[in-house]
C-alpha cells in the first residue's frame, strides 16, 4: 500500500470556504499519469495538482481537471500547492521573503513566498505576454455566451491571450452582462476551436473602479465549466489591457467566482510579466491509500 499526504486549500481565500479550492498530493513521483487522472477525479474539484521531484527547479507540479486533462501554466494550480507546502512548514521559515522555482510544463518560472501576519503570502511571475489573432466575427460568440451582440464590446478585440495558457479574453458592457451570460458548452466549444484559446474569460469594469475587473471563466475544452479563480486568465487580461492601452497602472485587481458564490479577488501586477499574487486556507489534510 502507497501512502501520499494531500488535502485541500481555498486559494485566493480570506475565509474558508471562499476562493477556488485546489486539491494537492505531495510525493507524486511513482504515480502514473492514469493514478493523477482518477485521483483527480476522486477528488472532483476543478484541478488536482500534484507535487513531484525535479532536477530543473525546487518542486515539478502537474495539474489535471476532474475530467482528466491536464493543464498547465501559473495559476492557482500553482499558487496553491506553494501556499499548501507553505503552510505546513515543507520549505522552510518564510518569515522573510524567500524565493523558488517551479518546474511546469516546459517552462521553469520564479515564485516568491513570505509569512505576513501569520499566513502565507505567494508572488509568482508567468510567462511574458504572447497574443494570438483577434476573433473578428462576435456573432457565433454572442450566440455561445447567450448574450446581445451588444453586449460584447470591440476595444480591446475579443482575443486570445497567453502568459502560460492563452483563453479568449472578451470585455462585456458591464457586471450586469457578465452575471447574465448562460453559455451553450457545444457552442463555445466551436468557437473556441476556431482559435488558439482553451477557455472564455469574460470580464467588466465599473467606471467608478477602473482598476478593478469583474470576471468569469469557462472552459469547456477541459471539461471545466466554471471556475472560481483562474490565474492563468488573469495574468494575460492584465498584460492585454497594458497592451492595449486599457490598463491606467500595472496594477489589477480581479473579482471572479462572486456568481457562483465563491467570491475570490485576484491581484496581478505587470514587471513587466505579469505577477499573481494571493494567500490561501487549508480545510483539509489526510492520507490517500492506495
Amino acid at each position: 500500500m502507497v501512502e501520499l499526504v494531500a488535502g485541500l486549500i481555498d486559494v485566493f481565500a480570506d475565509a474558508p470556504l471562499t476562493g477556488n479550492p485546489l486539491a494537492v498530493v505531495q510525493g507524486a513521483d511513482e504515480l502514473s499519469d492514469d493514478a493523477m487522472r482518477r485521483i483527480a477525479g476522486e477528488f472532483n474539484q476543478a484541478e488536482t495538482t500534484f507535487v513531484m521531484r525535479s532536477a530543473r527547479a525546487d518542486w515539478k507540479l502537474r495539474s489535471f481537471t476532474a475530467s482528466g486533462a491536464e493543464v498547465f501554466g501559473a495559476g492557482h494550480n500553482a499558487l496553491g500547492a506553494w501556499l499548501w507546502l507553505g503552510e505546513h512548514g515543507d520549505l522552510g521559515s518564510l518569515e522573510t521573503a524567500r524565493t523558488f522555482q517551479q518546474e511546469i510544463g516546459p517552462d521553469v518560472l520564479r515564485i516568491e513566498l513570505e509569512a505576513i501576519d501569520g499566513r502565507v503570502h505567494g508572488r509568482m511571475r508567468q510567462a511574458p505576454l504572447r497574443l494570438s489573432e483577434p476573433l473578428d466575427d462576435v456573432a457565433p460568440l454572442a450566440a455561445a455566451l447567450g448574450l446581445d451582440h451588444a453586449d460584447i464590446l470591440r476595444e480591446p478585440k475579443p482575443r486570445p491571450a497567453d502568459t502560460g495558457a492563452a483563453h479568449l479574453m472578451v470585455r462585456v458592457l458591464d457586471a450586469g452582462a457578465v452575471d447574465r451570460a448562460r453559455p451553450d458548452a457545444a457552442k463555445l466549444l466551436a468557437v473556441l476551436e476556431t482559435t488558439a484559446a482553451e477557455g472564455c474569460y469574460i470580464y467588466a469594469f465599473d467606471a467608478d473602479a477602473p482598476d478593478t475587473a469583474y470576471t468569469r471563466f469557462f472552459n469547456p475544452t477541459v471539461g471545466l465549466w466554471e471556475d472560481a479563480a483562474t490565474g492563468t486568465a488573469a495574468g494575460p487580461l492584465a498584460a492585454y489591457l497594458a497592451a492595449t492601452g486599457n490598463l491606467g497602472n500595472n496594477e489589477l485587481a480581479i473579482e471572479q467566482g462572486t456568481k457562483m458564490g465563491r467570491r475570490s479577488i485576484l491581484r496581478i501586477r505587470l514587471t513587466p510579466e505579469p505577477e499573481l499574487s494571493g494567500a490561501g486556507i487549508v480545510v483539509l489534510r489526510g492520507v490517500i491509500r492506495l
